[in-house]
């Protein structure tokens, strides 16, 4: 019999088993890592067992390699998670193959022309509404209401990556959550890509998101050409020690290069995450939620426990 959960790399299998491994809290637990895929058997102990698929069993069993920080990608205006798919799929495979990437379109359907037509075929969606002057916000609220909730059923998650409006919400969504103002049913946010951003631009909304300096660590491109390059650059104000990737390129995902070590800087960006962030985006995601129950006599014999 057996209990199957897919992990990052690979499977766990909890199988009935009389086999003898590593003694661990009362249970016996026998490890085995054939072509590259990782499995953990576990004889139960009792005829009737709850077996937790999330945090203790995948925690017991450890790593030999560091996870992956996972981000949920916000797309910019007027565009699509698709989109975005598409422009950060230029990054090379050495980040891409770092990452944990999970794409959302924005709640609302584009109200007027996209930039990207002729170029990303539609739908096209958008965060929220503003004014001519930026400053008046219509759909805002629900905007961060709909953010919460992807969190919820998606996460849970590290951190953000914005790009343009998406950059703008995922910078600033830190020093909301800190004052209460969003996202407060989720854990904390711990970590920010920032591509093409700047700040809320709507009086009330930026006293509440930058009153104090974001502290979680944050990468920001900037490109030389890009409209957005002056509020991008005073956006870095607001952080404490944020990494820049400086790009000749304008409002866009710049590919990452060697020759002016772009990809390098982000490498090490990821690098010092996996050092920096708690276990729990990945070794406890749901682990209130999987549960699988094991209920045979069988099972208990073929383990030796009766």
């Amino acid at each position: 019999m057996f209990v199957v959960k897919p992990m990052t790399k690979g499977i766990f299998v909890f199988s009935v088993s009389p086999h003898r491994g590593k003694r661990k809290g009362g249970r016996s637990w026998f490890f085995f890592r054939p072509s590259g895929y990782k499995y953990m058997v576990l004889p139960l102990w009792s005829p009737k067992t709850w077996l937790d698929l999330g945090g203790k069993e995948r925690e017991a069993m450890g790593s030999d390699e560091a996870r992956k920080p996972r981000l949920l990608c916000l797309h910019g205006f007027r565009t699509s998670a698709e989109i975005m798919k598409k422009q950060i799929g230029k990054w090379p495979q050495s980040v891409l193959g770092k990452l944990d990437l999970v794409f959302v379109d924005a709640p609302f359907p584009a109200e007027g022309k996209s930039d990207v037509e002729g170029i990303f075929p539609p739908p096209y969606y958008e965060w929220f509404q503003f004014d001519r002057e930026f400053t008046e916000y219509r759909n805002f609220e629900e905007c961060l209401a709909y953010i919460e909730e992807q969190i919820i059923k998606l996460g849970p998650f590290d951190g953000l990556l914005g790009f343009s409006q998406g950059a703008i919400l995922s910078a600033g969504l830190v020093g909301l959550q800190k004052k209460g103002l969003a996202l407060t049913r989720v854990p904390k946010l711990n970590c920010l890509i920032i591509i093409s951003g700047g700040k809320f631009a709507n009086p009330t909304i930026a006293e509440n998101a930058y009153s104090s300096p974001t502290q979680v660590p944050s990468l920001h491109f900037i490109g030389e050409t890009d409209f957005l390059k002056p509020y991008g650059t005073k956006l870095l104000e607001s952080f404490v020690d944020p990494v820049v990737i400086h790009h000749p390129k304008g409002h866009t995902v710049p590919r990452l290069v060697s020759h002016d070590k772009s990809d390098e800087t982000m490498l090490d960006f990821i690098e010092g995450l996996q050092k920096l962030l708690p276990g729990g985006a990945t070794t406890t995601a749901r682990a209130d939620t999987k549960l699988v129950r094991v209920d045979s006599t069988m099972a208990a014999e073929s383990a030796g426990e009766v």
